[in-house]
């Protein structure tokens, strides 16, 4: 469970820092939730 609070929290401070544009956002956010739910599988 620490591992996964870890990669969620990385995960954020990744996407915040490469959201260049609204597009780029949306990307990022599906990307992050993408990893997520491979991380819980």
């Amino acid at each position: 469970m620490k591992n996964f609070a870890f990669a969620l929290a990385l995960l954020g401070a990744l996407t915040i820092a490469a959201c260049n544009t609204v597009s780029g956002a949306g990307d990022d956010i599906q990307s992050a939730s993408n990893a997520v739910e491979n991380e819980m599988d």
